[in-house]
């Protein structure tokens, strides 16, 4: 096909800056970043508990064998190693090799092995493959599932007594006998769009719910999330690399304001027949059943409602006999209420008392709520939020918990009922912590802005520490020129007294005398901070790399960014999702830039994936005299186009919030671009979809606004997939920032 002579022209303007190489060091320094593993961290395990903290296992190279893999068990207290499942022992009848341990779950009485192998993503996670039970007694091996293809079974797990394992295949749920391998199936309508035992996508990627199978603690039934797509509108994504002809696939995808699935809870026998339906009051497309699981007993179920505006919560108990259900504990809130998602419900007190995080005293506190009903006690009252609850004391009367009162990059932990901190002082940064059922070990992880991650045993409550498990001296080492520049942790004040973190990097040959170009790496939306003192991993390095080049790097943590500092910071952004955050972001900089002379205010940058993507667009549109470029990946320019859970959240219904959603879409405000932008796309990116992408593009031509544009075909919303392709994506980002903001100090 021959184009018109101007459009030819056009095209070569448009792309000719995208083909220039990135400086010699700094594409040296992206190479080792993401074509080679100098700089990936290690990370202990993966490790479990076992006796009650008394002992654990984890997975270790094998000296037998290069290259495989065995499971040894460590007495806690002395460190005493054994060899509990050697390499050999994995080998199934007739293999050359053992299989890889991608996963592995002990059953109650440490008698038998589930090991996951084989895996296969599905959307975000490796949540499909094969699973094999291992004899640790008399070393037989046996796959799980019968004559069925590979990689096709999911979330098995052992029925309390060790007999059977349950597990979901096809969108049904199965059981089978472990010693004579018979299945039976409990459902049998799965289908494409009647989803049994696992669940859809916008729950999956907004409520961390993928494994819906329970087992009573009986072993005698197995109560299971059942989904029903019918009515959702299905998204297409359109492959066109990967075949001949085009290939589409199609994803039942609820856009802000369309239907949800319809999603209800049920429990059937282990051995077959009808399920019971809990009698969960409400229309089942308009809540959400976020949480399930059995009530510390095997005749009833803790089954978690959100309304579909998430400003009323619901805990029902549930007779898993009847189906007869009735609310035990709510919590609401004026804007949406915060539900620690992934986790499960924690009992106390002999099942007789839930712990819960609330916010409804301004603080994200522990609660302690009767399952008879009535009023929750309150656990935690500092004015500090609680970041994780760590362990629950035997005795239900103290939780260890993570929080940072004085500074929200950070994290420590505290002990409920001496109000004080266990962490040492003298350690500034993120600690992280698994602890020992019994409360008494933890799995400590420590690590820094500038100092990688060490992970050690250590005795509670003293936080003494025991033995070092991972010290990645090896990253140290090799990341040591990338880390000459250190980040400096700052705090920024807006004119209506509003405190920022902020943090900024240096090129490591800084002179204060002379002005530099800046960069701001921005998200600004409530799923994540980006001011955190840890070790952050690639993003930080190519930051470091970036300042190396001759640039500041900066970020801040606008209003309504989860930081722990009080439910009034993160909800005072609802309803108003992207306008807020622009203005926060834009006057930071402005603030920094007064305040650091050497901050060069006709030089600054601004880049951004996903959410911080679109903050990019909003900050390019709405302050165009401030940032004269931007590269915007991944972003999602129209809020009506995301999905009903995350954005209905913040911004709640688009037909009674229509202005709110109109004046946070950055599409909206597209006319005002003037400076250099670059949008970056996977077209195949299930989670942002390029829809919105491609109708920014045709506001953009319409408006007559120049621009450049690069698509990653067939790519999800990671643009991870295929050799090569991260390094570019970070080369075109760097050497896009060099053509257009003149690097060094001037």
């Amino acid at each position: 096909m021959r184009f018109p002579k101007i459009f030819a022209a056009s095209l070569l303007l448009t792309l000719s800056p995208l083909v220039c190489p990135a400086s010699d060091e700094l594409d040296k320094a992206l190479h080792q970043i993401f074509d080679t593993s100098q700089l990936a961290a290690k990370s202990f395990g993966p490790a479990r508990w076992i006796e009650q903290g008394k002992a654990y296992t984890t997975v270790e190279p094998a000296a037998t064998a290069a290259g495989t893999r065995e499971i040894v068990r460590y007495e806690t207290a002395t460190g005493k190693r054994s060899v509990l499942i050697s390499a050999a022992a994995l080998k199934p009848p007739g293999a050359k090799e053992p299989l890889k341990l991608d996963d592995y779950h002990w059953s109650d009485d440490a008698k038998q092995l589930l090991v996951f192998t084989n895996t296969k993503k599905v959307w975000r996670n490796n949540t499909r493959g094969d699973y094999w039970v291992l004899n640790v007694g008399n070393g037989g091996l046996k796959k799980l599932g019968g004559k069925v293809d590979p990689a096709t079974l999911m979330f098995a797990h052992f029925s309390p007594d060790g007999t059977r394992v349950a597990y979901v295949r096809g969108n049904n749920v199965y059981v089978e006998d472990i010693r004579s391998g018979a299945i039976r199936a409990l459902t049998t309508n799965g289908s494409s769009t009647l989803i049994n035992g696992t669940s859809d996508w916008v729950y999956e990627e907004e409520l961390a719910l993928r494994d819906c199978i329970r087992w009573s603690p009986d072993g005698r039934r197995i109560a299971y999330w059942q989904f029903d797509t019918t009515g959702v509108q299905q998204f297409t994504l359109l492959d066109n690399t990967s075949e001949l002809y085009p290939k589409t696939t199609l994803i039942p995808y609820p856009k802000s304001g369309t239907a949800n699935s319809a999603v209800r809870v049920g429990v059937v026998s282990a051995t077959g027949g009808a399920t019971k339906w809990m009698n969960v009051p409400g229309d089942p497309r308009q809540n959400y059943l976020f949480r399930m699981d059995w009530a510390d007993n095997s005749n009833e179920l803790v089954v978690g409602q959100l309304n579909r505006l998430q400003n009323h919560l619901s805990i029902y108990l549930a007779t898993a006999a009847t189906g007869q259900a009735k609310v035990f504990f709510e919590d609401k809130d004026a804007a949406w209420v915060d539900v620690r998602v992934g986790s499960a419900f924690d009992w106390v007190d002999s099942g007789r008392r839930m712990l819960w995080l609330s916010e409804r005293d301004g603080w994200r506190h522990a609660w302690l709520a009767p399952k008879s009903g009535g009023d929750p006690q309150l656990l935690t009252n500092s004015k500090a939020d609680v970041q994780s609850v760590s362990c629950i004391d035997p005795g239900g009367k103290s939780i260890y918990y993570t929080a940072s009162p004085e500074n929200a990059t950070q994290n420590y932990l505290y002990r409920s009922d001496r109000d004080v901190r266990v962490t040492p002082a003298g350690q500034p940064g993120t600690h992280n912590y698994n602890v020992s059922p019994d409360c008494q070990w933890a799995f400590h992880t420590f690590s820094s802005a500038g100092r990688v991650p060490v992970t050690d045993l250590i005795s509670l409550p003293d936080h003494k520490a025991v033995r070092v498990l991972e010290d990645n001296s090896a990253l140290r080492v090799n990341a040591a020129t990338l880390m000459a520049a250190p980040m400096e942790f700052l705090q920024v004040r807006l004119d209506d007294g509003t405190v920022l973190d902020a943090s900024l990097i240096r090129p490591p040959d800084f002179d204060p005398a002379k002005k530099y170009p800046l960069i701001v790496h921005v998200y600004g939306e409530p799923a994540s901070t980006t001011v955190v003192d840890r070790w952050t991993g690639r993003n930080d390095y190519f930051h470091r790399a970036l300042a190396a080049d001759g640039y500041l790097v900066a970020s801040f943590d606008n209003r309504g960014t989860p930081a722990p500092k009080g439910r009034d910071w993160r909800k005072s952004v609802y309803g108003s999702v992207g306008e807020l955050s622009s203005k926060d972001q834009a006057e930071a900089v402005r603030k920094l830039a007064a305040q650091r002379t050497y901050v060069d205010a006709t030089r600054i940058g601004v880049w951004g994936w996903s959410g911080g993507g679109t903050n990019t667009l909003n900050l390019m549109f709405r302050s165009p005299d401030l940032y004269k470029v931007g590269v915007a990946v991944a972003p999602v320019p129209d809020q009506r186009l995301y999905d009903t859970i995350y954005q209905e959240r913040y911004m709640g219904l688009p037909n009674s919030n229509e202005d709110g959603y109109r004046r946070g879409s950055a599409i909206n405000f597209a006319a005002g671009l003037k400076g250099k932008l670059l949008i970056v796309h996977g077209s195949g990116d299930d989670n942002v979809h390029f829809q919105g992408t491609e109708r920014l593009v045709n506001k953009l031509v319409e408006l007559g606004k120049p621009f450049d544009f690069m698509e990653y075909p067939n790519r999800s919303h990671a643009i991870s997939e295929g050799k090569g392709t991260s390094l570019h994506v970070y080369q075109l980002i760097a050497r896009y920032f060099e053509d257009h903001l003149p690097r060094g100090g001037r």
